[in-house]
């Protein structure tokens, strides 16, 4: 644990946790766990009833307290606060917990309309938020998974651009990721296989649903780009737009899209735009099945110094992502290198933790989480506009 993310407080927040997944078994449920100073898993929730038991069964949850979805775990007077680890989009879940006035963590995205989004935050009394700020009061109850922005890496590079901001603004930010399987990613974890117990026409509903809110979104450009809006750019490419939102503000314009190889999913995105700051910013994301390890590497420009950032696998907890620092010393060049295996996603659970016990605003709420549901709108759109396909929802209003 990084100084600055040092937890303040000793109470300890007892967690309902809806959503046992890949992501819940390899990295939530077990920092949670070796946490005991600061939460308690004490409700959990899944749609497989086989997966609620192993679960429960290893983290000491009550049977009372193992649910068959969040309806019947928001029941449960045993919990302080929700952790929504669920896939797909966040919103409703988040709205179910906000209105049972819990403080949420929701795993990325928030949601995958604006719509959505805008309901949450008039439950939190806030008006819609188009860009990121300050949170108010009401906001602070919500935080938005976005562990990047808790890696000590990244934090120092935040100081030193801060430190470093008299020799001009952001000129560009590159970024590129090399993106295997998530199953060759998660086989150290060695997770359980997801439950075959769910029933068919539950699942059919589910993704009833979720192709409703795309189709909200992009209008008659969902069947052909759907997938892309909702499994890339928002399931993935939302982590690459925070870390550009923490060095330049958010994206204010996008330029140029490719999507490539023809008729392959997963397959490669390519996106230029432009910044705030009159500098320019790159995405190249990979999917590429038979990489050997996941690899992401940003580039910060500025007049007199570039900041480098290495991140491993996020599913390997406590690999220290790499940062170098260049910059001129008097006539010649200074390298500086830094690197922590203080895990970014325990830092932020104890954000989360600061957010619960005494309202500390998080990094990411919900401000920024509606910035990116709009910048992955503005990449559809202009996706659409390159294959001739007419855009319509909510991304034809986002231009």
């Amino acid at each position: 644990m990084s100084t600055s993310e040092a937890t303040t407080a000793s109470e300890r927040v007892r967690v309902g946790v809806v959503g046992l997944g890949a992501v819940a078994q390899a990295v939530h449920l077990p920092l949670l766990d070796r946490l005991p100073g600061q939460f308690r898993i004490s409700a959990i929730a899944d749609l497989s009833r086989a997966l609620v038991d192993a679960m429960g069964e290893r983290y000491r949850v009550p049977t009372s307290e193992r649910h068959l979805g969040i309806d019947a775990l928001l029941e449960s007077q045993a919990i302080d606060a929700l952790v929504i680890l669920t896939s797909g989009s966040h919103g409703a879940a988040t709205l179910a917990g906000l209105d049972r006035g819990l403080p949420v963590f929701v795993e990325k995205p928030l949601a995958f309309t604006l719509a959505e989004a805008d309901a949450i935050a008039s439950r939190l009394g806030t008006a819609a938020v188009t860009t990121s700020g300050s949170q108010s009061a009401g906001s602070a109850r919500l935080q938005v998974g976005y562990m990047k922005l808790h890696d000590p890496a990244v934090l120092r590079a935040l100081e030193f651009g801060a430190e470093s901001s008299g020799r001009g603004p952001v000129r560009s930010i590159d970024v590129t990721v090399l993106h295997p399987t998530s199953e060759s990613q998660l086989a150290h974890a060695r997770l359980l296989p997801p439950g075959g117990d769910v029933p068919a026409d539950l699942l059919a509903q589910l993704n009833r649903v979720s192709d409703s809110l795309v189709a909200d979104a992009l209008g008659p450009a969902a069947p052909a780009i759907g997938r892309l809006y909702a499994n890339i750019l928002l399931g993935s490419v939302v982590h690459e737009l925070s870390i550009i939102r923490a060095f330049a503000g958010d994206p204010v314009a996008i330029d140029a899209v490719d999507v490539w190889p023809d008729g392959v999913f997963p397959p490669s995105v390519a996106v230029a735009g432009r910044l705030s700051t009159g500098g320019r910013f790159t995405i190249r994301w990979h999917f590429l099945p038979y990489y050997p390890a996941y690899r992401e590497e940003v580039r910060v420009v500025r007049e007199g110094s570039t900041i480098e950032l290495e991140f491993p696998s996020p599913y390997l907890l406590h690999a220290p992502t790499a940062l170098r620092i260049t910059e001129t010393d008097r006539d010649d060049r200074r390298d500086t290198s830094f690197a922590s295996v203080h895990e970014a996603f325990e830092n932020e659970l104890l954000a989360f933790h600061r957010l619960v016990v005494d309202g500390t605003p998080p990094r990411s709420g919900l401000a920024e989480g509606r910035a990116d549901i709009v910048t992955c709108q503005r990449i559809a759109a202009r996706h659409a506009a390159g294959l001739g396909i007419a855009i319509g929802g909510e991304a034809a209003t986002v231009q």
